[in-house]
């Protein structure tokens, strides 16, 4: 099967579990430094709200209405930078509680939660 033949392409967003929306986004906009793609009522009192990293790929929606995915149960998501240094530090000055930079065969990287315990790892890939 060619790449052109795929039935799926590529993810596109990600659902990631908040308790509150706002404070939420002003988190992942104002802190994190995302941009904010989307902020409408979706019916029934919900909202969508859509942030994305500056330089595009996958978008996050901040979810509050799946009961099987509370706040804080998302572990994982890397995210990925061309310097880690600068970002860990720029984090820092944010308020981020991000841990320590840790040295992996594949690169460097650190971790850090948002406001509700959601679970990211920032990443730098080792030079080729």
């Amino acid at each position: 099967m060619t790449v052109s033949e795929k039935i799926i392409d590529r993810v596109a967003i990600v659902s990631v579990p908040v308790a509150d929306q706002d404070r939420a986004k002003d988190f992942y906009v104002n802190t994190l430094g995302f941009t904010l793609v989307a902020d409408q009522p979706m019916g029934d009192g919900a909202r969508w709200v859509q942030v994305a990293p500056g330089f595009g790929g996958v978008s996050l929606t901040l979810v509050t209405w799946f009961e099987q995915m509370p706040p804080g149960s998302l572990r994982g998501m890397v995210l990925s930078t061309k310097d880690i240094n600068a970002a860990h530090a720029e984090l820092r000055k944010r308020g981020v509680a991000i841990d320590e930079i840790e040295e992996a065969p594949w690169g460097r990287y650190a971790t850090f939660e948002d406001l509700d315990g959601n679970g990211f790892v920032l990443q730098q890939s080792a030079a080729p």
